[in-house]
């Protein structure tokens, strides 16, 4: 049965780079699925998987997708209760914390213990946001970064000012150095998120995506 990737429109992402960065991924490795962007619930309800991605401030996300009628609860119902795979980019990755302290403080969907908190680089000379093409990582076996350990330096782009403090480093799967280690992809059971964005890192990117939509947790 064909699966539907669900890439979720709560109008804050880098919408149509990710949908065609994941039907690349999906055609390249051969995925029997289909992408597509929604933002009604209905059509969540039944995706084998969920991507939130988001560019923003958090507490402009957080407000965004709670508009969506229904949406929260649905994501809750899938994701935690049924286990769906699901996919967190940049700002998508931050509302699975508890917290985000971006402009206040603003409650999250609270699904990766943590708090997403400003980023203070050691190194005063760094700039903010942060900003380009950084080295990952990986400090976790995951079947989704799986190839970060195999790949000579692999690289990711990255746009942030904000960085996911988890509460608990077994969470922390993959980092990046900047002024400091920095969680670069953290996940969790059926759960993965990613501070870079996949869809504008090549092939490394390419790579993750593929193994997202194929992953069975």
């Amino acid at each position: 049965m064909r699966k539907t990737v669900a890439i979720i429109d709560y109008g804050s992402g880098n919408l149509r780079s990710a949908e065609k960065a994941i039907a690349k991924a999906v055609h390249d490795g051969g995925i029997d699925a289909t992408v597509v962007v929604t933002d009604q619930a209905d059509v969540v309800r039944g995706a084998g998987r969920i991507v939130l991605p988001g560019v923003g401030a958090f507490g402009d996300c957080i407000k965004g997708l709670s508009a969506l009628p229904g949406m929260v609860e649905t994501l809750t119902d899938a994701v935690r209760g049924r286990g769906v795979p699901f996919l967190g980019i940049c700002v998508g990755m931050q509302l699975m914390a508890t917290r985000g302290h971006e402009h206040g403080v603003h409650k999250g969907l609270g699904w990766i213990d943590g708090d997403v908190v400003e980023l203070k680089p050691e190194d005063p000379t760094l700039k903010i946001p942060h900003m380009g093409w950084n080295e990952l990582r990986a400090v976790a076996q995951h079947p989704v970064t799986a190839h970060l350990s195999n790949t000579h330096a692999p690289h990711a782009y990255f746009v942030h000012s904000y960085r996911f403090a988890a509460a608990h480093l077994n969470d922390v799967v993959a980092e990046v150095d900047y002024g400091g280690s920095i969680a670069a992809a953290v996940a969790r059971e059926n759960m993965i998120g990613t501070q870079f964005h996949p869809e504008k890192s090549q092939v490394v990117g390419l790579r993750l995506l593929q193994n997202f939509v194929a992953w069975r947790p």
